[in-house]
């Protein structure tokens, strides 16, 4: 045990907790790699959680907090802020969502809980549709709204939350149907539900479950539940803490997949657009925006030297296609990662689209989960020169893989094969 590692246990809490039976500590980073106190280099296929989005060390990003930084480096909601005016009105462009007002936060958490506080306040209900084996933060309301039981450590809660099928497609008593008839089951379940319960205020739901494992139901299934949604009058919150600003290359927001009607009514967004600072934020309509009567404000949210990092992000983004750059590399990676889990009997599925990709792995011979597995994996790819995550359900045994999305074909073939390594060293 390192001396940081004891020192790191001393003054913190037991659940905080590491990756890898001796803890990393990443000093410094370019590009998609990151370097040890040891001074060993990495290829980073997990950014952070999904947070370094674009590069490590990115140039653009890095002058603009400088410069920024140089000028002033906070001053509240309270002043007019340009570089928030400038994020706002580029992300209320993007979001899809006519009439949009943008908030920012300083997180993904704090995101989701913003838009809890609309929608129940909206809809004068506590009551909340949630979907089985979610994750939306850990606050006390985002908890309360989290089906993964490895992430919601108390039951007691400020709402009433319902949860819904269909957010795991090949688990669970759907698995077996066409993706037709699974979505036709979803929306009976949820047709169902609705017909035993007060009128709930939203439903909150990850296009694909982040901390689940990046599953996702068949496109489609979130249009085919707004058009029950809007009967009943409840509002959508589109969870695109992990799969929002082209990660899942297809589209720009995870919503799009299910877009046959229209943007959600709510949309959060964290992570990625900071490439590392910390941004999050919730876009609405105006009308369900202003919907709160008390005055409100944020400390840190929209704080200028965040704002400059997100707009110099954004900017980099768009004008170099990465969203198209994920498409493209990551339909390579998964399709070299199927490659490899055909030749390993503890794989069930890989599973994804654009950078955003799950390996799920089972006790060869079963089709038991198998966390110690995963584990295992994570450690062997480390030996590797690779990082990567894992999450799932409470089982934890789905490898989690999602490099910035400048990631280049080499290098995703070098990922590809220290993993494959992993994969018959350790399953």
């Amino acid at each position: 045990m390192t001396g940081l590692h004891e020192r790191h246990l001393a003054v913190s809490p037991d659940w905080l907790a590491l990756y890898y039976r001796d803890p990393l500590e990443i000093t410094h980073g370019e590009g998609r790699h990151v370097w040890d106190a040891d001074g060993r280099r990495y290829l980073d296929f997990f950014g952070g959680i999904l947070t370094t989005m674009t590069a490590h060390a990115l140039p653009e990003v890095t002058k603009a907090v400088t410069e920024q930084a140089g000028r002033i480096v906070h001053s509240s909601t309270l002043y007019l802020n340009r570089p928030m005016v400038e994020l706002a009105e580029r992300v209320a462009a993007l979001s899809g969502i006519p009439d949009a007002r943008v908030f920012f936060t300083t997180s993904g958490t704090e995101a989701n809980d913003t838009a809890l506080l609309l929608a129940t306040t909206y809809r004068a209900s506590s009551q909340i549709l949630a979907m089985r084996n979610s994750y939306h933060g850990r606050s006390f309301s985002t908890v309360s709204v989290t089906g993964n039981r490895s992430w919601s450590p108390t039951g007691l809660s400020p709402l009433q939350t319902l949860y819904v099928h269909g957010g795991v497609r090949h688990r669970g008593p759907y698995a077996e149907l066409s993706d037709a008839r699974f979505t036709e089951a979803c929306v009976a379940d949820l047709e169902d539900l609705l017909g035993h319960t007060r009128s709930p205020a939203a439903l909150i739901a990850e296009p694909v479950q982040g901390v689940g494992g990046f599953t996702a139901p068949p496109d489609g299934l979130y249009a085919a539940f707004r058009e029950v949604l809007d009967r009943h009058g409840v509002l959508w919150i589109s969870d695109e803490v992990q799969t929002g600003w082209g990660r899942t290359g297809d589209h720009f927001w995870g919503w799009q997949a299910h877009a046959e009607n229209g943007p959600p009514d709510i949309l959060t967004f964290a992570k990625g657009i900071g490439n590392g600072m910390s941004i999050g934020g919730v876009v609405a309509r105006a009308e369900v925006m202003n919907c709160l009567d008390a005055n409100s404000i944020s400390t840190f949210g929209g704080s200028p030297v965040t704002m400059a990092a997100g707009l110099a992000n954004l900017t980099y983004l768009l004008e170099h296609d990465l969203q198209g750059n994920a498409r493209r590399v990551g339909g390579l990676l998964i399709e070299r990662l199927r490659e490899a889990g055909a030749r390993s009997a503890g794989v069930r599925e890989v599973r994804g689209r654009g950078l955003m990709i799950g390996v799920e792995l089972v006790r060869p011979g079963t089709d038991e989960a198998h966390p110690d597995g995963a584990a295992a994996v994570l450690e062997a790819a480390r030996e590797g020169g690779l990082l990567i995550g894992k999450g799932g359900g409470h089982d934890t045994s789905v490898l989690r893989i999602a490099p910035p999305l400048s990631l280049t074909t080499a290098e995703a073939e070098e990922g590809a094969a220290i993993l494959a390594d992993a994969l018959r060293a350790a399953c």
